[in-house]
C-alpha cells in the first residue's frame, strides 16, 4: 500500500462541551486516564505492517494547542497540520488538504471512538468502506443504504424509516483520496450544504454515483465524545474494558471501588473513590467521595462528594455534594 493519509477533522469549536472547552479543544479532554486524540490514534493500532502512515490534522480553534501536544507525545509520528479558519463543514475541511490527499486514505472523526480491526486494509481492491453499526433507531443519525450485493447505494441523512439501520460512524476508507476531492469540487459547484456546511455525505454520494464500489463494515462498539453525558458514558465503557488501574492504588484510608484510573502523580487520601472514577496527573483529593466523574489534571477536591462531574485542569472544588461541570482553573465551594 501506498502512504495511508489519515484524515482528522478537529476545528470545531466544541461548544457542546463547554466550559471545558473555552481552554482546550475537545481532544485533549481526558477520557479513562487518556486524552480523547490519544484514544483516537489508538485505533490505528492494527493497521497492516510496515504501512506508512502521515496524519493530516484539520485545526482551528486553539489548534496550536493540539500541536504542542502532538509534538511533546508522539515526535515520531508523521503529522501535518491544515487550518480550518471558517467552519464550512466535514468536506470543505477535507477539500483544504487537497494538495496532501493522493492515494489511500482514512476520514476519521475526532470525537467518535470504535473498536475494528484494520490489518486487511487495502487486500482487496474495494473502493471505499464505510464503518457502520446497526442501531434500533436510525432516524437521527446517516445511514447506508446497502444493495443485494452488499454494495453501499447511498448514504441518507436521518431516515425517515427504520428499516435501513445501518449508522455511519464517522471512519471511512478511500482507496483513490483524489477521487474525493474531485467530488468535493462538484459537491461545491452543485452548491449541496446544509446551514452552511458541506456535509461529507453528499461527496460519498457522488462518487457512488460515479461508480464507487464501497462496501460496509459493521462494528459493535461506538463511542462518543462530543458532550458532557457522552464524555462520561465513555469513561464508564473504558474503564470497564481495561482502562481502569484500581488495584495498582493504595493510600491512606482510600477505599477503591473498580473500575477507576488513578494517576500514579495524583495524590489521595481518605477517600472513596469509584466505581467510574478517573483521576488525572497531579490531582490532590482528601475527605471526598468521587464517582462516575473525570478529574483533569491538577485538580482539587476536599470535604465533597461528587458525582456525574467534570473537573477541569487546576479546578478545586470543596465541601460540595452535587453533579459539577467545572472548567479549567475554576473553583467551586469554600476552599
Amino acid at each position: 500500500m501506498q502512504t495511508l493519509k489519515i484524515v482528522i477533522p478537529m476545528a470545531g469549536f466544541g461548544t457542546r462541551l463547554r466550559p471545558q472547552t473555552w481552554s482546550r479543544p475537545k481532544q485533549l479532554l481526558s477520557i479513562a486516564g487518556k486524552t480523547v486524540i490519544e484514544h483516537v490514534l489508538d485505533q490505528f493500532s492494527t493497521l497492516p505492517e510496515g504501512v506508512a502512515v502521515e496524519y493530516i490534522f484539520i485545526v482551528g480553534y486553539l489548534g496550536e494547542k493540539i500541536e504542542a501536544f502532538m509534538n511533546a507525545r508522539y515526535p515520531h509520528l508523521n503529522v501535518r497540520y491544515v487550518v480550518q479558519a471558517e467552519m464550512r463543514g466535514q468536506s470543505h475541511a477535507i477539500y483544504l488538504a487537497k494538495e496532501y490527499l493522493h492515494g489511500p486514505m482514512l476520514m476519521v472523526f475526532a470525537d467518535t471512538l470504535i473498536e475494528t480491526d484494520l490489518s486487511t486494509l487495502g487486500a482487496d481492491d474495494i473502493g471505499g468502506i464505510a464503518w457502520v453499526k446497526p442501531v434500533p433507531d436510525p432516524r437521527r443519525f446517516g445511514v447506508a443504504e446497502v444493495g443485494a450485493d452488499g454494495l453501499v447505494t447511498r448514504l441518507v441523512e436521518k431516515p425517515s424509516e427504520i428499516e435501513n439501520n445501518l449508522v455511519v460512524v464517522g471512519f471511512y476508507y478511500f482507496r483513490e483520496s483524489e477521487d474525493l476531492v474531485a467530488a468535493i469540487e462538484t459537491q461545491m459547484k452543485r452548491g449541496q450544504q446544509l446551514k452552511g456546511e458541506f456535509f461529507l455525505a453528499d461527496a460519498v454520494n457522488i462518487m457512488l454515483e460515479r461508480g464507487l464500489k464501497m462496501r460496509t463494515q459493521q462494528v459493535e462498539t461506538w463511542l462518543d465524545a462530543g458532550t458532557p453525558q457522552a464524555v462520561l458514558e465513555t469513561n464508564r465503557y473504558l474503564l470497564e474494558h481495561g482502562a481502569g488501574n484500581a488495584a495498582d492504588f493504595s493510600g491512606e484510608g482510600v477505599a477503591v471501588i473498580p473500575p477507576a484510573f488513578i494517576h500514579p502523580e495524583a495524590e489521595v487520601s481518605n477517600s472513596v473513590i469509584g466505581p467510574y472514577a478517573s483521576i488525572g496527573a497531579g490531582c490532590k483529593v482528601d475527605r471526598a467521595v468521587i464517582t462516575d466523574s473525570i478529574l483533569e489534571d491538577g485538580a482539587q477536591v476536599s470535604d465533597a462528594v461528587l458525582t456525574n462531574s467534570l473537573i477541569g485542569q487546576r479546578a478545586a472544588v470543596h465541601g460540595k455534594a452535587t453533579a459539577v461541570n467545572l472548567g479549567d482553573d475554576a473553583v467551586a465551594g469554600d476552599g
